[in-house]
């Protein structure tokens, strides 16, 4: 059995955000549903079931390989644990699928996970050698070599500098187009040098490898994370119940900007403000259980380096 090979990202916070959410839930009818939206490796779902016996988890997740060890690792408590192979943008399909009409949680872990990374071969790491694939799910999809073979070069500028907020992203593309042109593009090595050789020497020094955000905006494209995100928080806000909780975490600035667009609107009054009373059917209907946002503490960090650019968000469901 492989077991899970850390603690999961913000594992005792998340619980304690969730637990209230469930905790009703099990007053009030003796069972609770929440969504695993980004399974993993099952850690904090796995935490989540030992810890409520009449809980039941929806978990998500579009890489084959997370959920053969997930499962694993939640073998105990397969019963309660329902594991969907799939995007987490599909959760409006799999609760009508699975008859259930509202959840009392849902939990998001965005981005590559360790996993992925440490798996030289899965192609998501710079600092290892290894084919231009990325894909989250290898069962189906475009790789990142497809990405950067097909691709016209006003597509691919717009991909490194929306995705990757890459300021030399002309310089890189020019030079991708000129290696894809004689197939000197086949490997992640190939590619870090590439971008290594286009940006310039005083640029490089700083702000760590240089091939960092060309990465990431290749992985945001072919596993389209952006899309998927901006349909999957919504729907995930739509299925809670009433006290029903959403928690999320994300990594990295434009995740985290989307999340902080739903949440805020969620949580704001339409009524005018400049009105003395509240106007019918315009009131919040969520409110914030964390305001802003939270940051992993300096110890989890050291035994983490990964939550270091953690951003942990949570709302609560008020009204219908």
């Amino acid at each position: 059995m492989k077991e899970l090979r850390h603690i999961p990202v913000a594992l005792d916070r998340c619980i304690d955000l969730l637990s209230p959410s469930i905790e009703k839930a099990l007053s009030a009818r003796g069972s609770a549903v929440i969504i695993d939206a980004t399974l993993g490796l099952g850690g904090h779902t796995r935490a989540l079931l030992a810890k409520y016996s009449e809980l039941r988890i929806i978990g998500f997740d579009r890489d084959a390989s997370a959920i053969a060890i997930a499962t694993e690792n939640t073998a105990p408590f397969t019963d309660r644990l329902t594991i969907v192979h799939a995007v987490y943008d599909q959760i409006p399909e799999a609760l009508e699928k699975f008859g259930i009409a509202h959840v009392d949680g849902a939990l998001f872990d965005l981005g590559v996970s360790s996993m992925q990374l440490d798996e030289a071969e899965r192609g998501f790491a710079y600092s290892q050698d290894a084919p231009l694939d990325m894909r989250m799910d290898q069962s189906q999809g475009m790789t990142a070599k497809d990405v950067l073979y097909t691709y016209e070069r006003k597509a691919l500028i717009h991909i490194l500098r929306a995705y990757g907020d890459e300021k030399f992203a002309p310089r890189i593309v020019d030079n991708i187009i000129d290696a894809r042109e004689t197939n000197r593009l086949n490997s992640t090595k190939q590619l870090a040098e590439l971008v290594k050789e286009s940006i310039p020497a005083p640029a490089r020094r700083t702000g760590g490898n240089p091939a960092k955000r060309t990465f990431q905006a290749l992985r945001i494209e072919v596993n389209q994370e952006l899309v998927a995100l901006e349909q999957a928080i919504p729907a995930a806000m739509s299925a809670l119940a009433i006290s029903g909780r959403i928690v999320v975490m994300a990594y990295q600035s434009l995740e985290d900007k989307i999340v902080k667009g739903f949440f805020t609107t969620a949580c704001a009054s339409t009524t005018p403000r400049n009105l003395p009373v509240e106007l019918p059917n315009s009131q919040a209907k969520f409110s914030y259980v964390i305001q802003g946002s939270e940051s992993a503490t300096d110890e989890e960090v050291l035994q983490n380096p990964r939550a270091q650019s953690m951003r942990l968000r949570a709302i609560e469901r008020v009204a219908a």
